[in-house]
C-alpha cells in the first residue's frame, strides 16, 4: 500500500524523526512536535536544559504556536523556532566553523547530562551559524538519560565531525568536501585510511578513529548486549572529555593557498582600493538590501562595506584559507553581520540527499538582496572558459542587484591567469563582450571606472 505524502509546506530535509518535523506555513517555520516525542519534550522545557543551552546561544530557542496549524492528529505541540537568516552546510564550513560545532555539540551533550538528558544525534546537519556562533537547531534531539547505555549518537559525532577534522589538519583542508559526498558522516575507516600514520599515533585519534572503525567492522553484523551499569555516566562524561580533548588538539593554518594573501599581493594602489570600497557602499546604500552574497569575498574585506548597508553578508571563497581568516575576524571581533562560507561557484552545492530534497542547493537558498561579484568574473570566464552570457544568467538568478567589477585582460591580474591558458581557445574577454553578455540578463544603472586603474564598476538591475 502506497504511504501518503507529506504534509504540504513540511520540509524535504525534515521527515526521518518520528518524534516531529519542520514545516513551514504563510511564509513562516514551525516544527511539530508528535506524540512520540512528546514525554522528551516535556523533559527538556521542565528540566531547565533548554533555558540554559538558550541563554547560552547553544539551542535556537522558540515560542509555542497556535495549534491549528497542527499537520495531523498527531500532533502535541507546535513550535516556532527562530528562523535562521541563511541555512549552511558543513561542506560549506571552514575548519574553524566545522570545530567550534563541533565543541558546541559536545558542550551541549555535557550540560543534558548534568539534567539526566542527553542528545540522540550529533549530526553537523543539526548546527547552524547564528550571528558569529553555532547553535544547536533540533529541539526533538534530546531524549532521557540511560545509565549504564553507551552514548548513541557517539558514532555520528565522530564520522560527523572528528573524522573530517582530523583529514584536514593532517591531509588535506579538501577533504573537509567528503561530507558532501557521505552526508550521513565520513566513514571512519575510510578516514583512517587516508591518515598519516603519525597521526593516528595520537592516542586520542587512535581511539576515536582507528578503533573504533575496527570496532564498527568486528560488530557491524553482530548484537551487541549491553549490561546493566556498563557504561557510566562517569564513563560517558570522560568520554566526551576524551573527545573534546582529541577536537581542540586539531590545528589548521590558514596559509600558503592560491588567493589567502591577495589583498597582500593585489596590484591596486591605496586610491584605487579605496576608491572601490567607495563604489561599494555608494552602489548598495540606497538598496538598503537584507541579505548580500558577496561571490568571491576573499578574506572579507568588501563583505565588511557591504555590511554597512544590509542585515547580513554572506562571504563566499572557494579559497578555505581566506574563509578561515574570514571566519576568526568575525569571531574575533563579534561581527553578527558577516557569515564566511566555502563555494566553489564553478561546482556550487546542489540539492543533495533523498529525493535531491535534504539539502538545498545555493539557488535553492536564495534569492539575496544583491549580489557582489568583486574581482571574480575574469576567473570564471579565463580560469573555467565561462562566456560572459552565461555567468550573468547564474548571477540573475541569485538576486535583482548586481555589483560587478570588469576587469580587462591587460590587467596583471588577469594576466597571471592568461599566463597557463591557450587564449585561443577563450571567449571574447573585451569590456565590448563584458556588456553586451550582461547586457543579456541585466539593465545597467551605472558604470564607474575604478580611479587608477582599468578597472570598471557596475550596478545592474535584473531584466525581468
Amino acid at each position: 500500500m502506497p504511504t501518503e505524502p507529506p504534509a504540504s509546506g513540511r520540509l524535504g530535509a525534515s521527515f526521518r524523526d518520528p518524534a516531529g518535523f519542520v514545516f513551514t506555513h504563510e511564509g513562516n517555520l514551525y516544527r511539530q512536535v508528535n506524540q512520540a516525542g512528546k514525554e522528551n519534550y516535556d523533559l527538556l522545557m521542565d528540566s531547565g536544559l533548554y533555558g540554559e543551552l538558550t541563554d547560552a546561544g547553544l539551542l535556537i530557542p522558540h515560542e509555542e504556536a497556535d495549534p491549528g496549524l497542527a499537520q495531523g492528529p498527531e500532533a502535541y505541540k507546535i513550535l516556532q523556532p527562530t528562523e535562521i537568516p541563511f541555512v549552511s552546510y558543513p561542506y560549506e564550513w571552514c575548519f574553524g566553523q566545522l570545530q567550534d560545532a563541533a565543541l558546541a555539540t559536545l558542550e551541549i551533550q555535557s550540560k543534558a547530562l548534568e539534567r539526566s538528558l542527553c542528545l540522540k544525534d550529533a549530526s553537523a546537519f543539526n548546527i547552524q551559524f547564528l550571528a558569529d556562533r553555532p547553535a544547536f537547531i533540533d529541539t526533538l534531539s534530546f531524549e532521557r538519560y540511560q545509565e549504564g547505555h553507551p552514548w548513541v549518537a557517539y558514532h555520528q559525532f565522530c564520522s560527523h565531525f572528528l573524522a573530517p577534522l582530523a583529514l584536514m589538519a593532517h591531509r588535506d583542508w579538501r577533504l573537509g568536501r567528503l561530507s558532501r559526498l557521505y552526508l550521513e558522516g565520513v566513514p571512519l575507516d575510510l578516514a583512517q585510511a587516508m591518515l598519516p600514520k603519525r597521526a593516528l599515533m595520537s592516542p586520542s585519534l587512535m581511539m576515536h578513529l582507528k578503533l573504533h572503525a575496527k570496532s564498527q567492522s568486528h560488530f557491524g553484523n553482530s548484537k551487541v548486549e549491553i549490561k546493566k551499569k556498563a557504561f557510566s555516566k562517569r564513563a560517558m562524561l570522560g568520554l566526551l572529555d576524551s573527545l573534546q580533548g582529541a577536537v581542540k588538539k586539531l590545528s589548521w593554518q590558514p596559509q600558503g593557498t592560491e588567493w589567502s594573501e591577495y589583498y597582500d599581493e593585489t596590484n591596486y594602489s591605496e586610491q584605487a582600493g579605496g576608491h572601490k570600497l567607495e563604489l561599494v557602499k555608494e552602489f548598495l546604500a540606497p538598496l538598503a538590501p537584507a541579505t548580500v552574497w558577496d561571490l568571491g569575498a576573499n578574506t572579507g574585506l568588501f563583505s565588511r562595506a557591504a555590511a554597512e548597508h544590509s542585515q547580513l553578508v554572506v562571504s563566499f571563497d572557494l579559497d578555505m584559507a581566506a574563509v578561515e581568516q574570514n571566519y576568526r575576524q568575525c569571531r574575533n571581533e563579534g561581527e553578527t553581520s558577516i557569515l564566511p562560507l566555502v563555494l566553489d561557484l564553478s561546482n556550487p552545492s546542489p540539492d543533495l540527499g533523498w529525493s535531491l530534497a535534504e539539502r538545498e542547493s545555493i539557488s535553492q537558498r536564495g534569492p539575496a538582496g544583491a549580489v557582489l561579484a568583486l574581482a571574480l568574473v575574469h576567473h570564471l570566464a579565463i580560469g573555467n572558459n565561462l562566456p560572459y552570457g552565461h555567468i550573468a544568467q547564474f548571477f540573475a538568478g541569485l538576486a535583482p542587484w548586481l555589483v560587478v567589477e570588469f576587469i580587462p585582460p591587460s590587467d596583471s591580474q588577469a594576466q597571471r591567469l592568461l599566463a597557463n591558458r591557450d587564449q585561443a581557445g577563450l571567449h571574447d574577454l573585451s569590456q565590448e563582450a563584458f556588456e553586451a553578455g550582461f547586457g543579456q540578463w541585466f539593465e545597467v544603472k551605472e558604470a564607474r571606472p575604478v580611479q587608477d586603474s582599468e578597472r570598471v564598476m557596475y550596478l545592474m538591475q535584473a531584466k525581468g
